[in-house]
């Protein structure tokens, strides 16, 4: 490390330390986490949807549900440490019989899907009635999504593996799923009913790489924070929706 990224890393946690003292890395995981085990008891049956090689600590409910399972593409998700039973598997073909789970989670998933109404179908499909499906991914109206749109893979692999991580944890995104409005139209497409969608803005994370753009990111979040009419410009939507208990 060079005596320049020394001292930028050096502001940077001075800046983290004076603005943001409530904020440590991964917050927003942090943040799902709790509301996932709002919802969680020992006899919980959980699937996380896209749950990878198990790469997010935030994400292991394995010792806080009954039974923790796991769907993805990657072949990695069969030896994810979280899980009680890892499949590989596309999520518009859930692999369980319908009415499996309590709760179903997916984190950082939503902006890669192709089809997000079949997805939502298939997580109603699997749901228990009465059960709930929550899901935390980036707001497509952040300055993170709009410039997403506008690179190339390439250079997400190369940013992301500048922030530490491994290239072959980055995937395409499409934003298909990522407005209060989009989530609220794929449920009820799919028979699911919203209980909250909240917007969150919290540390500016992509922009902790220099001095400048730390600032930039602090002046955005005040600014988005300030007001609900804004709220829609923030980082991170949590949502929770659910299966109706009786059919409609």
């Amino acid at each position: 490390m060079t005596s320049r990224n020394s001292g930028t890393g050096k502001a940077t946690s001075w800046l983290d330390r004076r603005l943001y003292p409530a904020f440590s890395d991964h917050w927003d995981d942090a943040l799902f986490r709790a509301k996932v085990l709002d919802h969680l008891d020992a006899s919980t049956v959980l699937l996380d949807l896209g749950a990878g090689s198990g790469i997010v600590p935030h994400m292991d409910f394995k010792d806080r549900a009954g039974l923790a399972c796991g769907l993805d593409l990657d072949p990695r998700v069969a030896a994810n440490p979280f899980l009680h039973e890892g499949r590989v598997g596309d999520a518009e073909r859930i692999p369980w019989p319908d009415d499996t789970f309590d709760v179903v989670v997916c984190n950082n998933v939503l902006e890669h899907l192709s089809r997000p109404a079949a997805v939502f179908r298939e997580v109603r499909r699997c749901l228990k009635p009465g059960g709930t499906f929550l899901a935390k991914t980036p707001g497509s109206l952040h300055y993170v999504p709009l410039l997403a749109r506008c690179t190339p893979y390439a250079f997400h692999k190369w940013f992301n593996q500048k922030r530490g991580r491994a290239g072959e944890d980055t995937f395409p995104t499409l934003y298909r799923a990522n407005s209060s409005r989009s989530i609220h139209r794929h449920c009820r497409s799919a028979g699911l009913t919203v209980d909250d969608v909240d917007h969150v803005e919290g540390r500016p994370e992509y922009l902790r790489f220099s001095v400048p753009s730390y600032l930039a990111g602090f002046v955005y979040e005040r600014a988005v924070n300030r007001t609900r009419l804004l709220s829609h410009f923030r980082v991170i939507i949590i949502a929770v929706m659910r299966k109706p208990r009786h059919p409609s």
